[in-house]
């Protein structure tokens, strides 16, 4: 009911799928709930998730013109509230309508957000799909990466029980590219493939010492200390036990806030984050941040890693920091951080969670037909094909590690580019 319903509406404009959310909001405060609901999911594949995770702070309910004096409109909330309202009163999501089957197959490399929006699109246009995902369980980050305390695991299983149900097909435990190569897809009778493998590589700095045990890059310690063991291939998962123990987070994301959370619930005694920039300038959420100070978590804004000391028996005991102050603006508006000379100091570390982001993950396939950018991430056209004709990508592949709802985007736009490429080719 805050809503003002403005005639140009900055909270679609700031969402990266143009969710219609002066609509739904609208919906919503008459109460007509089921019609909210169905509002939101015509433009987003996954809107029960994007309430949950979503940094709106950042994107709708921080373009909110109500936020410049007031607290904004809560999207996200309501986003979540009118979903699971219309998941209980309807048993399910409601079947869309479905095109007639056009007999042509696609492939789907990967089943993350970018893939999972992708299939879900094109099996309603009438195509054959088949993803393959090189982990056990379809979700992605959604299932190995965010923490159940953020993300409720049963609600990914409930969106993949949906796209089952509509006719998608998943191959979980076959990594593309190895055994398996995109030909070998054109030869079984895939008419056009997309590349959603996302961006899981982590980024290292290279520091003296960084080889000391007790460091740890941040997405393989969320994985064996958040991930359910039903969802995990055989091999050794211990959970770490940081009962006592004090334990650095280095960067200033979401998968940093997601560590220090997590090595809280772990028992570390002490959880601090280190970050080269000030609270303002940092690109996590600020829910997040605000959500860790709550649980314990202390901050060292302006702060820099230089060099890791180890014990004698080879364990990470201390970092050595340098403080950091703001100089110009970077290409993205935000302040490059500079470093103060003399302004080196030593911090006590027990544990050190790296968490510098990440390099695009791209099948494990080095072939001349698949062009790639310096920074590792496939080129696409406007129709998200690379330059394989046939071959398509999307999310964090193609534009480096970036948000959920980004990487639906992509997945909508490049399944309504494999239904042009397939439809011209039929003429």
């Amino acid at each position: 009911a805050r809503c003002i319903r403005c005639k140009n509406p900055a909270c679609e404009h700031a969402c990266p799928l143009n969710n219609r959310i002066r609509d739904w909001l609208v919906l919503t405060a008459e109460g007509r709930f089921l019609e909210a609901a169905e509002c939101s999911r015509q433009t987003n594949n996954m809107p029960e998730i994007c309430g949950r995770i979503c940094p709106q702070d950042r994107l709708c309910e921080g373009a909110c013109v109500l936020g410049i004096k007031y607290e904004p409109v809560a999207i996200g909330a309501i986003e979540r509230f009118i979903n699971e309202y219309a998941f209980r009163q309807l048993g399910g999501i409601p079947r869309p309508e479905m095109a007639p089957t056009t007999g042509e197959r696609v492939a789907i490399v990967g089943a993350g957000p970018a893939g999972l929006a992708c299939a879900e699109e094109l099996v309603k246009r009438g195509y054959r799909v088949t993803v393959f995902e090189a982990w056990p369980f379809p979700g992605g980050l959604l299932i190995y990466g965010i923490p159940g305390f953020k993300l409720e695991k049963w609600v990914v299983e409930r969106r993949i029980a949906y796209l089952r149900a509509l006719g998608v097909e998943f191959v979980c435990g076959t990594r593309i590219g190895e055994r398996v190569t995109l030909d070998d897809l054109f030869a079984q009778g895939y008419s056009a493939i997309f590349l959603g493998t996302g961006a899981t590589i982590p980024k290292r700095p290279k520091l003296e010492g960084i080889e000391l045990k007790g460091i740890h890059d941040a997405l393989p310690f969320l994985i064996r200390n958040n991930v359910e063991p039903r969802f995990l291939p055989p091999g050794d998962w211990t959970r770490d036990d940081l009962t006592g123990k004090t334990v650095v987070v280095l960067g200033g994301g979401d998968t940093a806030m997601d560590s220090l959370r997590t090595a809280r619930r772990l028992g570390a005694a002490r959880v601090i984050c280190a970050y080269r920039r000030d609270e303002e300038n940092m690109p996590g959420s600020r829910r997040e941040v605000k959500a860790a100070k709550e649980e314990g978590v202390e901050f060292l804004w302006l702060t820099n890693p230089v060099r890791f000391i180890g014990d004698e028996n080879g364990w990470v005991r201390k970092v050595e920091c340098i403080r950091m102050e703001l100089g110009e603006p970077d290409e993205e508006g935000r302040r490059r951080p500079i470093p103060i000379p003399g302004s080196n100091f030593e911090l006590e570390a027990d544990v050190v969670i790296i968490a510098f982001g990440f390099d695009p993950s791209p099948i494990p396939l080095e072939d001349p037909r698949l062009k790639r950018t310096p920074w590792g991430t496939y080129e696409v056209d406007e129709n998200k094909m690379t330059s394989w004709p046939g071959v398509f990508a999307g999310g964090d592949v193609v534009r480096g590690a970036d948000l959920l709802a980004t990487a639906l985007r992509d997945g909508r736009d490049a399944a309504a580019g494999i239904d042009r490429y397939l439809r011209a080719r039929l003429c």
